[in-house]
């Protein structure tokens, strides 16, 4: 059962490494080659660095617009929010407190992703090229893990009993729309000692 639960969670964490390791390299590629020009006549080393740039510029963009867009269609009056049909796949019925929770929660990822392509096009447009490539390639993923431990923060403040699950339980949910049936694995509650 534990081989079972490490070898679920071994491919999300590689795949999480891959995100990790290519947004750096892309870094590396495009500050090593500020002296070069971004344009075609420069030769090779111009197409090299379009070439980045525009991987660059492209997966991000992609990303951040097809996560607004799953996410702020959700907010309609007609439809659940995400985070609420998630929280209901892990937790069945759901307390108007956890309603209203992860309502507010879905809109601020939605916020938070409008917010990240404003300021990656706004930075490719009207700033050097290395801070643009420094926005979306090094603090990208540190600025996402910063708003999932405010968000985890915020829940053990504003519930009065808040979920907790296992990342391993959270990334399997999410890799396996479809589901099994079997509800993730809670952990266990902390208490102070007497």
């Amino acid at each position: 059962m534990q081989a079972e639960s490490r070898g679920a969670i071994r491919a999300p964490l590689s795949a999480l490494l891959v995100f990790a390791i290519v947004p750096i390299l892309f870094e590396a590629v495009i500050v090593a080659t500020r002296h070069v020009r971004l344009s075609l006549a420069t030769g090779l080393p111009g197409m090299f660095k379009i070439g980045f740039v525009t991987a660059s510029a492209l997966s991000h963009w992609g990303i951040y617009s097809s996560l607004l867009v799953m996410f702020g269609l959700t907010l309609r009056r007609d439809r659940e929010p995400l985070i609420t049909t998630m929280a209901r796949r892990m937790h069945g019925e759901l307390t108007p407190e956890m309603l209203r929770y992860t309502g507010q929660v879905t809109r601020v990822w939605t916020c938070f992703f409008a917010f990240q392509l404003t300021v990656s096009v706004s930075l490719f447009c009207f700033a050097p090229l290395i801070v643009w490539s420094t926005f979306v390639n090094i603090l990208d993923l540190p600025m996402v893990a910063a708003l999932f431990a405010a968000e985890y923060f915020c829940r053990l403040r504003l519930l009065r009993d808040p979920p907790r699950h296992s990342i391993g339980a959270i990334l399997n949910m999410v890799a396996n729309p479809a589901g099994d049936g079997a509800k993730p694995r809670l952990l266990p509650m902390r208490t102070a000692p007497d």
